[in-house]
């Protein structure tokens, strides 16, 4: 994929300025990684949709790394080691980080801790081990200004990975949380939902997946029905427009 450099008129970036000079919050929300089996050009139809929709904020929802090599989920004896499955999921998340830093983002980098970010966590605990002797995410991925946390609000907007949800899972959290949800997870899923009354007007936004379906980590949803959506989305104007942008797999 063509990475595009998006040229603004003179009058449209004096706009620009002055609408983040006001305040105003331009969200780009990525789907689920599962590196190192992302899908390859997801990382560039980020980038693309960020510089479009004049994002200054970045959200990872979750699931960046996939830890296959240690999954809950049957293990491939022929896959990678976890010395080696670790290593790629570093180069590649190296570069997610060149695209998306503090001196690239002025609103900062968030990332929602997925089911799979946390697998090394869980069994370190049901091993009896203190998390004291566990490392932050940021010191093994080398992501040092990533903030990183099980959930994060947003202008009204909760945004968390999804862990535990199944079909249409953004949809009953709003339903039960009442307010608006934008999570991940599940990657056969991507929409916006909106829920409107005299009193309030909520959406549910599921991303979609950034992750290679194709991968041999991804087996276990070979016999899935439902096929993986690629795209991300937004959620632009302090919280008042999301949008989901599905990748061009042309």
């Amino acid at each position: 994929m063509i990475n595009k450099q998006y040229r603004l008129t003179p009058e449209e970036a004096a706009l620009i300025k002055d609408r983040r000079a006001k305040g105003v919050e331009n969200i780009l929300v990525i789907g689920d990684l599962h590196e190192p089996f992302c899908r390859e050009g997801y990382l560039e139809h980020c980038i693309d949709t960020y510089h479009k929709y004049n994002c200054n904020k970045v959200v990872f929802i979750g699931d960046v790394i996939d830890n296959h090599y240690s999954s809950f989920h049957e293990e491939d004896p022929d896959g990678y080691s976890a010395g080696e499955e670790l290593d790629r999921a570093i180069d590649r998340v190296s570069k997610w980080y060149k695209a998306f830093n503090n001196n690239t983002v002025p609103g900062g980098v968030e990332v929602c801790i997925g089911n799979h970010d946390a697998i090394i966590t869980r069994k370190l605990f049901s091993s009896g081990i203190s998390k004291r002797w566990v490392r932050k995410y940021s010191d093994v991925l080398g992501t040092n200004d990533w903030i990183w946390g099980d959930s994060f609000m947003h202008n009204g907007v909760l945004y968390v990975h999804g862990t535990g949800s199944s079909g249409k899972g953004a949809i009953k959290r709003v339903l039960e949380w009442q307010c608006s949800v934008v999570q991940g997870h599940i990657h056969t899923e991507a929409y916006v939902n909106w829920y409107c009354n005299k009193e309030y007007k909520l959406f549910s936004m599921q991303v979609g997946a950034g992750v290679d379906d194709r991968s041999y980590a991804m087996a276990y949803a070979k016999h899935f029905t439902k096929k993986y959506i690629i795209s991300c989305g937004v959620v632009l104007d302090n919280g008042n427009m999301p949008m989901v942008i599905p990748m061009d797999l042309g």
